[in-house]
């Protein structure tokens, strides 16, 4: 079964978010929705979205979309805004609480805007969001930059491809889904033992850091490299059993996993 995510484009309808110039938030946020979706989509991951078109939905009717829907993951896409015009400038990306795959997910996505250009403003628990506190699944809320910073809007308009690109690789690297269209990662064929995946990445920082946050809580975290991916895997176990215990405690601790044969 592929992932699924449920893709939310901020706001919209009678609701145009924050608004620059005559610029809407509403506008930038449905153009790279979509344009993420669709680059989710080519990879194999099973793509809805909140809205498709100019229409107004509450918070709270996004995340019970979500819910009823039962996506694997939950992403918002918004821009920021700040009282004093191009007085702020950079992407941070929110979530319920600072801990899980929701937070690997966030950083990965920051990490990845800072590589198109942006600022890393860092990311942030804001547990009083409705789209944050009332899906059921891990949920992350990107601020692709200040839509009132000429900055962060000339960064928007003439590199959108690569910030769509870079969103949908952050995610996907998150996953430990292959870059290329339509193949999981490979689990495997053989017998001689199993192991829990929690991650597989194509940027060995991040695998680094996830093996860190893991070992902090005592999980035994490994990174090995191999096919291009460098893999984040936790114990080894002589049977299916005892891997699918590990595999239940990572799930408990707000991880996505994967047992394979080793």
């Amino acid at each position: 079964m592929p992932y699924s995510i449920m893709l939310d484009a901020g706001h919209g309808g009678r609701d145009p978010g924050a608004v620059y110039n005559g610029r809407q938030e509403k506008d930038d946020t449905l153009a790279l929705t979509l344009a993420i979706g669709e680059i989710l989509q080519d990879r194999g991951i099973d793509v809805e979205y909140t809205r498709t078109t100019d229409v107004y939905e509450t918070p709270y009717q996004k995340a019970m979309e979500a819910n009823e829907a039962g996506a694997d993951f939950f992403i918002s896409i918004h821009r920021n805004s700040y009282p004093t015009d191009n007085a702020v400038s950079g992407v941070e990306s929110l979530v319920y609480d600072l801990s899980g795959i929701k937070l690997q997910m966030a950083e990965n996505i920051n990490s990845q805007l800072e590589s198109v250009g942006f600022v890393n403003l860092g990311v942030k628990a804001r547990p009083g969001l409705v789209v944050l506190r009332r899906t059921k699944m891990p949920a992350v809320l990107v601020e692709v930059g200040f839509i009132n910073s000429d900055t962060d809007n000339y960064l928007f308009d003439n590199n959108f491809d690569d910030i769509a690109l870079a969103i949908a690789d952050a995610i996907l690297d998150t996953l430990g889904v292959d870059a290329e269209p339509g193949f999981p990662v490979d689990q495997g064929t053989s017998s001689r033992g199993y192991t829990v995946q929690a991650g597989a990445f194509r940027n060995g920082t991040y695998a680094d850091r996830l093996q860190n946050e893991l070992v902090a809580q005592d999980f035994p975290a490994a990174v090995s490299q191999g096919g291009g991916l460098y893999r984040v895997t936790v114990g080894t176990f002589p049977t299916l059993d005892e891997a699918v215990q590990m595999e239940q405690r990572l799930r408990r601790a707000g991880y996505q996993t994967v047992i394979i044969s080793e």
